[in-house]
């Protein structure tokens, strides 16, 4: 499988592009500003400013002498507030996740003032996660309606430095597991949710049904994510990982409960009728059986055959449909994109700003055939939209990164780590597969599950890293 992929164009062009990028960042004075050192108080601005504030924290922590006042208290677990978090973001409401967030923060705190010898762990991935988070803000408070901006700006960043959260707490397989645990049981009470609307019924949106090209879907469940297509992103994020629960199970009855929790995420996912859906699961799952053993590739044919056979005429309809020009949704994302590529020749540096309010204030000018839209359907198309040519290399370079230090990780590993590896990879792959059709940022939720995902790949690296460097 490896001479396989490393002998293909795309590999090929996907690792100069790598190279190319990595030798850039290291030659510019920004890198300075975000290189990870294994002493935060040694070298470049972002590192003297953590090592700063980290000793600060310290200097109150001893001298309010809270180390007694917090003694027993839950502000001293952060493993299980970052748990919470996690379990809690596809749950609830935007606002109440936004306030766990910050009681984690509040716990991250405590956790560095309490230890001062703690270090943060190095990455590749921080230094584009933290660059994507800054040029973000920065878009945000550049924007062409800085105050309809501002309130989403400071979300979105929020829930991208949570990655760096994510990443610092798994530092052992132990604490890796727990939190994949954690995110596959939530994700299996959404879908659970979501069956019970197909099954009993729920309020749907006429724009998620086309009646005219599809006479018999009459409903697209949504679950707690408010839209199908939302939720279809989400469940791409937590199959993978519920896959990899289930392979690492160390007993009959407890991989009986993953293959529950597991069934449950696909078959809601089955319900959302989000073709981009369907395409990112097909290629997740493609990604995931391949690199757990190549012969998979052999017998991929008859497994689609297989699939096909069993799906409901109406599943197999929508799929029929992927790249059907006539259809009314596929009309409505061309329309979309070939006026936000007209944005882009005049607005391709900076962007124009963060947030549905700026981008309908500037796409209106460029509309065609009066199609009115809050974003442009596109992950890579609407990051350039916002924050420009910044904000999508430095999402690419995260990206990049963490699928690099993630291959590096799963060469070598024992089987349980490579399950592990692999479920993360097929994630984010499935993930990004569908955000060609969708903004897959459109909804907070769902960045903050997508960065902590991009974290637990960067902390699964580390602790692979750390056991070859032990043995």
């Amino acid at each position: 499988m490896r001479q396989l992929l490393e002998g293909s164009v795309l590999w090929r062009f996907l690792a100069a592009a790598a190279v190319w990028l990595d030798g850039q960042w290291e030659k510019s004075r920004l890198s300075r500003i975000f290189k990870d050192r294994a002493e935060p108080s040694c070298g470049g601005l972002f590192g003297r400013l953590w090592g700063w504030v980290h000793r600060v924290l310290c200097r109150l922590f001893k001298v309010l002498r809270l180390d007694r006042a917090l003694e027993g208290s839950i502000f001293t677990r952060y493993d299980l507030w970052v748990c919470l978090t996690a379990f809690a973001s596809p749950l609830l409401p935007t606002m109440a996740v936004l306030g766990l967030a910050a009681l984690t923060a509040v716990s991250y705190a405590v956790t560095y003032a309490r230890d001062p010898e703690r270090r943060f762990p190095r990455s590749p991935v921080t230094k584009w996660l933290a660059a994507f988070a800054a040029v973000f803000m920065t878009a945000t408070l550049l924007s062409v309606d800085v105050s309809a901006s501002l309130r989403g700006g400071l979300l979105t960043t929020a829930f991208t430095l949570f990655g760096l959260v994510a990443l610092d707490n798994c530092r052992t397989e132990e604490q890796l597991d727990r939190i994949m645990t954690v995110m596959m049981a939530s994700g299996a009470c959404v879908a659970a949710f979501g069956l019970l609307q197909a099954v009993f019924g729920a309020d749907s949106a006429r724009a998620w049904v086309d009646s005219s090209s599809f006479a018999d879907l009459s409903l697209r469940v949504y679950s707690t994510l408010e839209n199908p297509n939302v939720l279809s992103e989400y469940l791409l994020l937590a199959i993978p990982i519920g896959a990899a629960c289930v392979f690492n199970a160390e007993s009959r009855r407890r991989r009986s409960v993953c293959l529950v929790c597991l069934g449950l995420m696909c078959l809601c996912l089955l319900l959302t009728y989000a073709r981009g859906g369907y395409l990112g699961l097909a290629i997740a799952a493609a990604v995931f059986l391949v690199l757990m053993d190549r012969r998979f590739i052999a017998i991929a044919p008859l497994m689609l055959l297989a699939v096909l056979a069993v799906l409901p005429q109406g599943m197999i309809e929508r799929l029929a449909s992927i790249g059907n020009v006539k259809e009314t949704s596929t009309t409505y994302r061309v329309y979309i994109w070939m006026a936000t590529i007209e944005l882009l020749r005049e607005h391709w540096v900076f962007g124009i700003g963060t947030g549905v309010e700026a981008f309908r204030k500037v796409y209106q000018r460029y509309s065609f055939n009066a199609v009115a839209a809050p974003h442009s359907h596109s992950l890579y198309l609407q990051v350039l939209c916002e924050c420009g040519v910044m904000g999508f290399v430095s999402l690419m370079g995260a990206v990049i990164a963490y699928f690099r230090e993630l291959g590096r990780a799963f060469r070598g590993a024992d089987r349980r780590m490579k399950i592990r590896a692999a479920a993360l990879i097929a994630s984010g792959v499935g993930f990004l597969a569908q955000g060609a059709t969708d903004y897959s940022f459109y909804n907070y939720r769902v960045i903050l599950i997508f960065w902590t995902v991009m974290g637990l790949g960067a902390a699964l690296a580390n602790i692979q890293r750390r056991r070859r460097e032990n043995s």
